[in-house]
């Protein structure tokens, strides 16, 4: 992608760094994210930043990513990237931040043994488990910087005093709205609209088990954990793309992870693997998710829609018909509606 910068790029640019000059801007690999142009930065004196450009942000999702990057960052859930400047309000809306630490997953993981991913997959779940301890009075979605702390921020910044700076703003609310709204989010940044019943009909499942949900533990999500977000850094593990980061069910971050980490668009990864991320997560947090075994079904409905959302993304990804795997992922809901 070296050369040419489209222009709510350039213009973010130059919002972000005045007083840089760059060299040039990079790709940063295929996104399924419709929503945002996102690209690497390199400046001429050969420092290194990422620019996240909102193209779309009914919901936004960058006043989120940034409030809580400097918020899991202060009260040290896991690495995180610095933010180096941000405007959610801006004309466009952007991000800028430095690299993640470590190596970015995707490459530690193609390059990995089977033994070795088994591994990577523990310190992942047990990295999981470690955001998932943070716990909040009550769900609700972020919507930027705040005043609310969860159990592991201890109610006080790293150095002892208050500051709002590295705390969240919460619109606190019972589950099943909040899960109903990361929902409306994911038709957001989707890329197809060719399966737009499945929104609908996940949404009616979701509602039909309000009593089951609600009950659910409040606790931090990441909301997008997957192989291009996870970074190995010694024996730490760091995350980047917080956008999509609320207060909810923890079984419900760990269907999404599993899923997104180990499974195809109709195919399930190796149980061992699976039984690995499990393994971690218990390690540190004693066993899975309160309610999860009652509650996944529900997830597993709603993680229908990282296909039907994406079924052109797919088709591209798989080269295979488009109509082929419509019908695939239909066939998939009425059987994941059918186990509810």
């Amino acid at each position: 992608m070296n050369g040419t910068r489209s222009e709510p790029i350039e213009r973010a640019l130059g919002e972000a760094f005045p007083d840089r000059t760059v060299d040039r801007v990079t790709g940063v690999g295929p996104s399924w994210n419709g929503a945002n142009e996102t690209v690497g930065v390199v400046f001429a004196d050969g420092g290194r930043a990422f620019l996240k450009v909102a193209l779309a942000d009914e919901s936004r999702r960058l006043a989120r990513e940034r409030a809580v990057l400097g918020y899991v960052g202060e009260h040290g859930h896991l690495p995180v990237p610095k933010v180096l400047a941000a405007d959610p309000d801006g004309d466009p809306a952007y991000l800028a931040t430095a690299p993640a630490p470590g190596r970015g997953l995707v490459e530690v993981y193609e390059a990995a043994s089977d033994r070795e991913r088994e591994r990577l997959l523990r310190r992942v779940g047990r990295a999981l488990a470690a955001l998932h301890a943070d716990r909040f009075a009550s769900h609700g979605e972020i919507v930027g910087a705040g005043s609310e702390r969860g159990s592991a921020a201890d109610g006080t910044a790293a150095d002892g005093g208050p500051t709002e700076s590295t705390g969240l703003s919460i619109e606190f609310a019972p589950w099943t709205d909040v899960l109903l709204a990361t929902i409306e989010r994911t038709r957001e940044i989707g890329t197809s609209e060719r399966l737009a019943e499945h929104y609908d009909a996940v949404i009616d499942c979701v509602r039909a088990n309000r009593d089951l949900l609600d009950d659910a533990p409040a606790a931090l999500l990441h909301g997008d954990v997957t192989k291009p977000n996870v970074f190995v850094d010694g024996d730490a593990v760091a995350a980047i793309d917080w956008e999509l980061s609320h207060v909810g069910d923890p079984a419900r971050d760990f269907v999404r992870a599993q899923d997104q980490l180990l499974n195809g668009f109709d195919s399930t990864g190796p149980d061992r693997f699976a039984a690995a991320l499990r393994e971690g997560y218990r390690e540190r947090a004693g066993g899975l998710p309160a309610g999860f075994e009652r509650r996944r079904p529900v997830y597993e409905v709603v993680r229908i829609l990282g296909r039907s959302g994406f079924i052109d993304q797919w088709a591209t990804h798989l080269d295979e018909p488009v109509d082929a795997l419509v019908e695939r992922a239909d066939a998939e809901l009425r059987a994941r509606l059918d186990a509810v």
